[in-house]
């Protein structure tokens, strides 16, 4: 969940969960998930509900401080110590398969380096006005991009998993990392034991939508709301629906959630990236999408807010925390949420 920041919130959000204990059934129940396929013997099941009356702990890209972020593992490890949502950033394949993947590139998430057979699909695009270098989803089938194996990200995490098999819990041995799909992330919620909810970020619609075709003119965001209706995910926030399968759709443009805000009526979350970062579709500067006057427009289509921490508290010069801004405040007055990305995703 993030674009230029992303790198700085994955480091403050690395494991964003609730350090609990599962029972032993229940940790053996939530492995049986990684097969990928939607229970419904599961869904369907008397399963203990999400808690409301407290702050949401969310997953950011799944426990990625322990295992390679946004893989069904690391999604299990988050539900197995006390996960609420499971949070991962949506993109495509060349074939128009939606994955989970963070970064535009495989470059620093994935063994693509060690795949000879790829060396000349190296490309440079144009992302949000910014020349990026490297091997792009977009240039990948999916069943490419299966024969890749994920990694850590950060050189002080635990490499020891990287591409590799493991055993968490003796004597269960997980898959290798492979790279999910979006349905296989859903699947990972679906089967757990007790209700999570999914929290998926529409990432860089622009450019998915210049690079990526679908029959029948259907745009990235059409896919990402009928893969969602497919498993019954709708209903308004809080609603009965809701509550049965929680989800949160994000995104840092705001085009796209108004147009997605007439596909489904869940509840829509505008993402607020640094001061510093336009808008990805409109180019709105940072002043422009927290003035009073877009408040109430956004508001209309969102249910609240996903600003970067800074933007709550900045920092002098110094990296000292000042004093806070206005926007929650400005936020609350609107009826919004308010999801701070900080060392937890928290709502306010």
């Amino acid at each position: 969940m993030a674009s230029s920041t992303g790198c700085r919130k994955c480091l403050l959000a690395a494991l964003v969960i609730a350090l609990l204990s599962p029972s032993l059934q229940e940790a053996q129940a939530i492995r049986s998930s990684t097969k990928f396929s939607p229970s419904r013997n599961v869904r369907n099941a008397k399963r203990k509900g999400l808690q409301t009356e407290r702050p949401y702990n969310v997953a950011h890209r799944g426990a990625n401080g322990e295992l390679p972020e946004a893989t069904a593992q690391a999604y299990v490890r988050a539900i197995e110590i006390g996960a609420d949502f499971l949070e991962t950033d949506i993109l495509a394949t060349k074939d128009g398969v939606l994955i989970c993947m963070h970064d535009m590139v495989f470059n620093d998430t994935s063994n693509i380096k060690d795949h000879p057979e790829f060396a000349d699909r190296v490309r440079t695009y144009d992302v949000q006005g910014a020349n990026v270098t490297g091997w792009f989803t977009v240039d990948f089938t999916l069943d490419e991009i299966k024969t890749l194996k994920a990694r850590q990200r950060f050189d002080d995490r635990d490499h020891s998993y990287d591409g590799r098999q493991f055993d968490f819990h003796d004597p269960v041995v997980y898959d290798q990392f492979d790279i999910i799909t979006f349905e296989e992330f859903i699947a990972v919620a679906l089967n757990s034991p007790r209700i999570v909810g999914i929290y998926p970020e529409i990432k860089n619609p622009v450019f998915i939508n210049e690079h990526v075709k679908w029959a029948g003119g259907k745009k990235f965001e059409d896919i990402f709301v009928e893969i969602l209706l497919k498993y019954d995910y709708s209903g308004a926030y809080l609603s009965k629906g809701w509550m049965k399968q929680p989800l949160f759709i994000q995104s840092f443009a705001p085009s796209s959630l108004v147009y997605v805000s007439n596909l489904t009526d869940s509840p829509l979350i505008f993402l607020i990236d640094d001061v510093n970062m336009p808008t990805q579709d409109t180019n709105q500067t940072f002043a422009e999408i927290t003035s009073d006057s877009y408040l109430d427009y956004i508001s209309q289509y969102v249910v609240g807010i996903g600003p970067w921490k800074d933007n709550i508290v900045p920092p002098d010069a110094r990296n000292y925390l000042t004093l806070p801004t206005d926007l929650v405040d400005k936020a609350h007055a609107r009826n919004l949420q308010v999801s701070i990305v900080s060392q937890s995703l928290s709502w306010a």
